[in-house]
């Protein structure tokens, strides 16, 4: 079956895997989530990810964190959906949770964090928030 929005389908991937606290969880593979995937390392919500095979197509295994018994996500959300499309300059991104979570923004310079976003000047489609 064809998936319309990939990054709502990867993060909808790994908040159900986190609820059935799995260690791991399998998402076909593309530029943006691999990308996505990138900035969620980088500020430390999952361990890590791997690319493989599944299937015909290639695939990428998360690797999911937790502290203490509890998932490193407490809260992911689709912010720009394919019906409604949300951009923001790099002054106007929103806070999430007054700087403890992250935005995730696509830019013309790559996928960013939105402190990443801020620091380069850059504005764009916002993605997701993560806290």
């Amino acid at each position: 079956m064809a998936v319309t929005d990939p990054v709502g389908d990867l993060l909808t991937r790994i908040r159900n895997g986190q609820r059935a606290r799995k260690d791991s969880v399998l998402s076909p593979a593309s530029k943006l989530r691999i990308r996505v995937l990138d900035v969620l390392q980088r500020e430390g919500y999952i361990r890590g990810y791997a690319e493989e095979e599944m299937g015909p197509a290639k695939g990428v295994r998360i690797e999911l964190k937790y502290f203490e018994g509890q998932p490193a996500i407490k809260h992911v959300a689709r912010v720009s959906k394919p019906g409604r499309r949300i951009y923001s300059g790099s002054q106007e991104l929103p806070r999430v949770m007054n700087g403890l979570g992250i935005t995730i923004v696509s830019t013309p310079k790559g996928v960013l964090s939105d402190a990443e976003a801020r620091e380069q000047n850059v504005g764009g489609e916002v993605l997701a928030e993560v806290f």
